[in-house]
């Protein structure tokens, strides 16, 4: 049986993990490139049907909702490794450590001093107009001034292979177990090329957030940790419920928790248990019904008020989303220089304002040429690709733009980065991005690498998995 070949495996007027602009194997990819070459093609469809065996058995899985009903899904891997050097992802890792920084500084200030707005180095009204602004978040100091300690910042390379941050999700990120099951699948799937090959682990990740949720706890002795789920119905509930496993904590529904004398509780047979560190996977407007959205169900009444007098750590901070807003975002350079007083040792996406006057009329002039998003969407929804819509579709978006244009941001297309996929067992080049993971207590820690996305659709560079996107294990290895 013929084997997989890289003959014909061409990405025009893009960055390709793989080839170069010359269609030459980087180094980098040498190894895995012929080790691939040497199989055939049906003991890469059995490697394949491997992994797809490894998924179910592992139950790994993830949730969409059609019409309203959830589903089930395998979580799609696509066995062809993502591969960056060690040299250039410790630059990465020291602009993410940067930037987060920057903007837990940032959250800090927008609800204790508000330096950066007498300074006018960012409007006032663009952060109180932000859905995610909590007015009543102010004057609180959360351990180590630090509201976001865990980012998943997402990351796309242009078509000279620099890496650019894309947004930063700094409310409930997720996808850091997908990232965990890549790697225990690949290893189950490919072992001689882990014995042979020197590829930066990820498994330490857990370990690292036990002891970033130890390092924000008062009690220092044996603190009490456990992760908030709004239930088996959410789309990430195998994440929450893996997390749980691996640092050996408890994973707690809102019913499990009560709040007395301004401390938070949790019901064990033994009787009731004090909590001091909660890793919440839950919105800010559910988490406390006596604050935010009091038909919530979810939430712990009191959590809120017990959370401000500094009886718990709630990680991410509630409030942390007034950073994770696309019209928040284009400040962050800005954010780093005032905070810091450095330059950004890494960049993000040019970023047009709708709200801004100026701005507004060049993106509805440009709108066919440009990416248009609402501000505080995620996972991919609501986002205009200008060069790929209909005239009706594109009026239309004008339209929404000039109803309520704080709520709009437009950027350039990126062409993202391309990686060899297999597609109807044949490489072929598909849109990828980058979902690293950084974590922020007493110190700092990046993933060695993150979760890579996949598009894997032709031509599409919508990598969520909500909408048909696939995954690739991220390798961080030795030039």
């Amino acid at each position: 049986m013929p084997k997989i070949s890289w003959d014909n495996y061409k990405a025009n007027n893009v960055f390709d993990e793989y080839l170069t602009s010359k269609n030459k194997l980087r180094p980098e990819t040498k190894n895995i490139s012929n080790f691939i070459a040497k199989y055939s093609k049906q003991k890469l469809l059995t490697t394949i049907k491997s992994s797809e065996n490894a998924i179910s058995q592992r139950g790994i899985t993830f949730r969409v909702y059609s019409e309203n009903k959830p589903a089930d899904h395998y979580w799609p891997l696509d066995i062809i490794p993502r591969i960056i050097t060690k040299k250039n992802w410790s630059k990465v890792s020291k602009g993410l450590i940067q930037r987060v920084k920057a903007l837990n500084l940032f959250i800090h200030d927008v609800y204790n001093e508000q330096r950066i707005f007498k300074e006018k180095i960012i409007p006032k009204k663009v952060v109180f107009d932000s859905g995610n602004f909590r007015k009543e978040c102010v004057g609180v100091k959360p351990p180590f001034k630090v509201w976001a300690n865990i980012c998943g910042s997402d990351l796309i390379r242009d078509i000279d292979g620099n890496f650019l941050v894309l947004e930063d999700n700094l409310r409930v990120p997720s996808g850091v177990s997908y990232m965990l099951e890549n790697r225990m699948v690949m290893k189950s799937v490919f072992p001689e090329i882990f014995a042979k090959h020197k590829i930066s682990p990820v498994d330490e990740y857990c370990s690292k957030l036990y002891s970033c949720m130890r390092s924000l706890s008062k009690n220092k002795n044996d603190p009490k940790l456990a992760i908030l789920t709004p239930g088996i119905y959410n789309s990430a509930y195998f994440e929450h419920a893996y997390l749980a496993q691996q640092m050996g904590v408890e994973l707690v529904e809102g019913s499990d928790l009560f709040v007395e004398k301004n401390k938070v509780f949790m019901k064990t047979v033994e009787g009731k248990e004090q909590l001091h560190s909660l890793y919440r996977r839950i919105d800010d407007l559910f988490l406390d019904p006596k604050v935010f959205n009091k038909k919530s169900l979810i939430g712990v009444p009191g959590i809120f008020k017990a959370w401000k007098k500094g009886n718990i750590s709630i990680l991410n901070a509630p409030g942390s989303g007034v950073a994770d807003d696309k019209a928040v975002y284009s400040y962050v350079p800005k954010m780093i220089k005032f905070y810091l007083d450095e330059e950004p040792l890494i960049e993000q996406v040019e970023t047009f304002l709708c709200h801004n006057k100026k701005h507004r009329d060049y993106v509805i002039e440009n709108i066919s040429k440009l990416v248009v998003k609402p501000a505080n969407e995620s996972g991919g929804y609501g986002i205009l690709m200008g060069p790929k819509a209909s005239k009706k579709e594109l009026s239309e978006y004008v339209k929404k733009i000039k109803k309520n244009p704080r709520n709009y941001v437009a950027q350039p297309l990126i062409n993202l980065s391309t990686s060899p996929t297999l597609i109807n067992n044949q490489l072929d080049p598909r849109h990828i991005d980058l979902r690293p993971f950084i974590l922020s207590g007493s110190n700092h820690y990046v993933t060695q690498g993150g979760l890579t996305r996949v598009a894997l659709k032709k031509g599409s560079m919508i990598v969520n998995s909500s909408q048909g996107g696939g995954s690739k294990d991220t390798w961080i290895i030795d030039n």
